[in-house]
């Protein structure tokens, strides 16, 4: 807490009265001039003529002006003003004046000793223009060209300080050797009497206090202005991804579903696509298209801090804990087949399953739920998912290496594929969008397979907006789940609907390091599916 002492109060005192006198000083020639001359030209020349600070009539004009005392028009133009350097040399010259006055008017001086006479900017700056504009003539002895010079540079500056015209030549020449810059002024032109004119400033009252109240027929109360703004509140401001997020979200939870854990964002290849009957030749699996761990990037920057057993722990390239007798059922199948499919007749190897990687997708948490789902007597259950995947994608105006993926699934026995359609229908009905159509498609993992389509009315065409499908038995099987059980499922990204709810048309303006906060702060509240 600062302590301030009765010497700087009493200054602040005094700064305010100061102020104050100025102001009401300013107020009253003002009021003053109107009461016997119509108008006001140029609040800059008024300001000049009484010697008083323009920017005090300026805040003056337009408090008056609130009130109707006055009545005004914004002024603006532009002005030439003196930099510092410029300023310098209408006190004390130009540089190339002094460099000609310091050589002799007969015979010539050396370069080096006119050096030594003169300051280093000046005998810099003076030497080239006085060599440009041919006063003299530079060797290693130094002469006059002419014996006789004006400071024209001096004369310009200083005729720009009193407001006199120059000519274009004079300006540009000013202006490239930055003596002088222009700058916006503002003010206010014809000034005149406003409906409620008064030679005084009336006092109103502002404040409803006991007093006021008591005396409120010999008080004249301030308008109450219902349109005025009041202060912006310092406040935090949801994404618009957070806005859909939650909307998707209340969807899922009033069709009775579970969300599931996401919060691993690092997650091994078994789980992400072993699991889930993917291959492992799968081009998805290839490190154009994933992002995997390396254990040498925490190694090299760990070494000195922990020693190797540790690091050996922490090295996050392979995981170490997985369920051995479930990875030995989805060798199987992926090898021999079974469950009434051939597999793929390949030698799957631990090594690539253990491999780490950002998931591509989050499906991989759907897995390891049915997977816990299966250790237990079974229950049907409805679960969804909305957070962020990754994939090694290049970065254009529809496409990011990090987006955020929406997943949902049904898990009950005797599902069909038109359990799968009807959910479908319900759940994008309360997205506002009822008119869906399906096409056939593959997924490693679910057959049968379907992309999802809508009619956008705006548009006036069908466009994709999801992929759905029936878990593969080759997956469901292994997990140890009843053989009458089927997982209905379907996944959409959430920066799509965003965009088109914000009329966002690069995904770069939407996530990442280039969103402009403005968008954050402005954006409007996300009704989905609610016109």
């Amino acid at each position: 807490m600062k302590i301030v002492s009765s010497k700087e109060k009493s200054e602040t005192h005094s700064e305010l009265c100061v102020t104050n006198n100025t102001a009401k000083m300013a107020e009253a020639a003002i009021l003053g001039f109107l009461q016997n001359n119509e108008s006001i030209p140029d609040s800059g020349k008024f300001a000049a003529e009484l010697n008083l600070d323009h920017e005090e009539i300026k805040n003056v004009i337009k408090s008056l002006q609130g009130f109707r005392y006055i009545e005004a028009k914004e002024l603006k133009r532009e002005t030439l003003v003196l930099t510092d350097e410029g300023k310098k040399y209408a006190a004390e010259g130009s540089p190339e004046f002094h460099f000609f006055s310091a050589v002799p008017e007969e015979g010539s001086i050396s370069k080096d000793d006119l050096e030594k006479k003169l300051e280093a900017s000046v005998f810099k700056i003076g030497s080239t223009q006085a060599a440009k504009k041919k006063w003299v003539a530079m060797g290693k002895q130094v002469s006059r060209k002419v014996q006789h010079v004006e400071d024209k540079v001096k004369e310009s500056l200083l005729q720009i300080q009193q407001g006199l015209e120059l000519d274009q030549e004079s300006l540009n020449s000013l202006k490239a050797r930055k003596l002088i810059v222009t700058q916006g002024w503002t003010g206010y032109s014809d000034v005149k009497k406003g409906p409620c004119y008064a030679p005084k400033r009336k006092i109103f009252a502002t404040d409803l206090t006991r007093e006021n109240l008591q005396n409120w027929k010999e008080l004249e109360f301030k308008e109450y202005n219902f349109n005025a703004k009041g202060q912006p509140l310092d406040a935090g401001h949801l994404h618009p991804l957070l806005k859909v997020r939650k909307q998707f979200k209340d969807i899922f939870c009033q069709m009775g579903f579970e969300e599931m854990p996401t919060n691993n964002f690092v997650e091994s290849s078994f789980w992400n696509f072993d699991a889930l009957f993917q291959p492992q030749q799968h081009p998805a699996r290839d490190s154009h298209d994933t992002f995997f761990l390396k254990g040498s990037m925490l190694e090299s920057s760990a070494t000195e801090f922990v020693s190797w057993k540790i690091l050996s722990q922490l090295t996050p390239s392979t995981t170490r804990e997985l369920p051995e007798d479930y990875v030995e059922r989805v060798k199987q199948v992926h090898e021999s087949g079974g469950y009434g499919s051939r597999g793929y007749n390949y030698d799957w190897k631990r090594e690539e399953a253990n491999k780490n990687l950002l998931r591509t997708h989050t499906t991989a948490v759907s897995s390891r739920m049915l997977y816990a789902l299966a250790k237990g007597p079974f229950t049907p259950k409805k679960y969804f998912s909305i957070d962020r995947v990754f994939r090694n994608e290049a970065v254009d105006r529809t496409h990011l290496a990090e987006f955020h993926q929406i997943e949902g699934l049904i898990c009950d026995r005797g599902l069909t594929l038109g359990d799968l359609i009807g959910v479908l229908q319900a759940f994008f009905s309360r997205l506002g969008m009822p008119k869906l159509r399906f096409k056939p498609a593959y997924n490693p993992y679910t057959e049968p397979s379907m992309e999802i389509f809508s009619y956008h009315e705006g548009l006036e065409k069908w466009v994709e907006i999801g992929n759905s499908g029936m878990f593969r038995p080759e997956m469901l099987q292994p997990m140890g789940l009843p053989e009458d059980v089927r997982v209905i499922a379907w996944g959409l990204s959430l920066e799509r609907p965003t965009m088109i709810l914000y009329g966002i048309d690069n995904i770069r303006d939407l996530f990442g390091h280039k969103v402009d906060l403005d968008l954050i702060k402005r954006n409007p509240i996300c009704r989905v599916g609610i016109e």
